[in-house]
């Protein structure tokens, strides 16, 4: 009888492209129809993320507004919105068409070793997503529109005027910038896992993971102080816990080793009576 494992392996390459282009169609029609179902809530989702500055607004008082310069602005703003929505909510499907498309050709205990970061990917980019909206946002836009002024004799007010597209543009880029950060650990946890990365040598590069990780968040935050360290400190914090994360993962494989050579020893013996 063949083994399913060994067959799918030996699967031809043919196959393996219709295969390829099955999960890829189901994936891009569960993007399309997400992106379909968020542009019709687009408006709801703008509120959302428009919430953080329009609160701050709020509590300086006066009336506020974002504005768009050209006609095509505000459409095309609504779009990337609706784009940016329709990922997340396609991703367990997406998620899924790769774990089909994968897992055939993978053994039992690299299924089982893999499966879970499918599961703590998503969950891990929604709390960086949390941390930047809940957190981060009020704190920044409090201090860029500290630079605000009144104005006086002979001189003229400075008052924000922010673009729809900037504005969103910005908060997009921050959300992925955090959600993207909190993989640090199952990145760093794949590569031990790999024999890549030990929990030593992660330990023995702390200082210039330091300096690594705030050159990191400089390039991806805007050049507040605020943003910049609310990135890094999260990102040092998770590296962290990569370090124990592997630090775990290098014990098991011990303990797995040390099964393997107390199996031998009792071999042995067993041969030799």
């Amino acid at each position: 009888m063949n083994d399913p494992e060994s067959s799918s392996n030996t699967m031809p390459l043919m196959e393996h492209l219709i295969e390829l282009k099955t999960r890829l169609t189901i994936s891009i029609a569960a993007l399309f129809v997400a992106f379909l179902f968020c542009y019709y809530f687009a408006n709801d989702i703008y509120e959302f993320l428009v919430r953080p500055l329009a609160q701050v607004l709020h509590d300086m008082g006066g009336n506020r507004r974002l504005i768009f310069t050209a006609l095509h602005e505000a459409f095309f703003t609504y779009v990337k919105v609706s784009f940016f929505a329709a990922l997340f909510l396609a991703f367990p499907v997406i998620a899924t068409q790769f774990w089909k498309f994968l897992a055939p050709g993978l053994y039992k205990n690299e299924k089982s070793a893999l499966a879970p970061y499918l599961v703590l990917s998503p969950i891990l980019f929604f709390m960086g997503g949390a941390l930047v909206y809940y957190f981060i946002f009020p704190l920044a836009w409090k201090f860029f529109l500290s630079f605000e002024t009144m104005g006086g004799d002979g001189t003229l007010p400075i008052q924000l005027e922010a673009k729809v597209n900037e504005y969103l543009s910005l908060v997009m880029k921050l959300i992925f910038a955090f959600g993207l950060s909190f993989q640090l650990p199952l990145v760093l946890t794949l590569l031990a896992r790999v024999g890549l990365a030990t929990s030593r040598g992660l330990a023995a590069k702390r200082k210039y993971a330091v300096v690594v990780t705030f050159v990191a968040a400089a390039i991806m935050t805007p050049p507040d102080i605020i943003s910049q360290v609310g990135l890094a400190i999260p990102i040092l914090v998770l590296y962290e816990i990569s370090i124990i994360s592997v630090r775990s993962v290098e014990r098991k494989r011990g303990d797995e080793i040390e099964d393997d050579d107390d199996d031998e020893f009792e071999e042995t013996d067993f041969n030799m009576t």
